[in-house]
């Protein structure tokens, strides 16, 4: 006899439980007595853990986690219409106290108008706010975010002036 001539249906028909002590199965069907699993209709949602933080949400607040996401501190058009400057980049946003640092990642989104002529450098901006530049006669360039200078690369640059 081979393997491939075994007469074996497709489909294993399934047990009848709760027929009965004699039939095995019977009584309590297998699921023990008592408790939420033991009950019909019962179903815990995935990751439950009897009340506690489920793992997916304590994951992220573990000691040694780090997200990789990149962050971005925003910016609004209304906000650039006030400033004097011709051209903005990281450097001005900081200097106006716009954005907390030169050094971070920049986002401009549209809110508030944009009247005047402006050429804008940062890492990102949204469709509506590339539009509304260039409406009002400016350009946006997309930049890298800017690197912070090491300790040691200053002290040369400071020593050879």
């Amino acid at each position: 006899m081979k393997y491939n001539e075994f007469l074996i249906s497709k489909h294993k028909k399934g047990d009848r439980v709760g027929r009965g002590i004699a039939a095995g199965k019977g009584k309590t069907a297998g699921r023990g007595t008592k408790g939420q699993k033991s009950r019909t209709g019962s179903k815990k949602k995935p990751g439950f853990a009897g009340g506690q933080n489920p793992l997916m949400q304590k994951l992220p607040k573990l000691h040694g986690f780090r997200s990789y996401r990149i962050k971005f501190e925003t910016v609004y058009t209304g906000q650039i219409n006030e400033l004097k400057e011709a051209t903005v980049d990281n450097k001005v946003l900081a200097d106006h106290g716009l954005i907390s640092s030169p050094y971070v990642n920049t986002k401009l989104i549209v809110q508030g108008e944009l009247s005047r002529k402006v050429n804008i450098t940062l890492q990102s901006a949204s469709a509506g706010s590339i539009a509304a530049i260039e409406k009002a006669g400016g350009k946006f360039t997309q930049t890298e975010q800017v690197k912070r200078i090491k300790k040691e690369e200053n002290i040369k640059k400071t020593s050879e002036k």
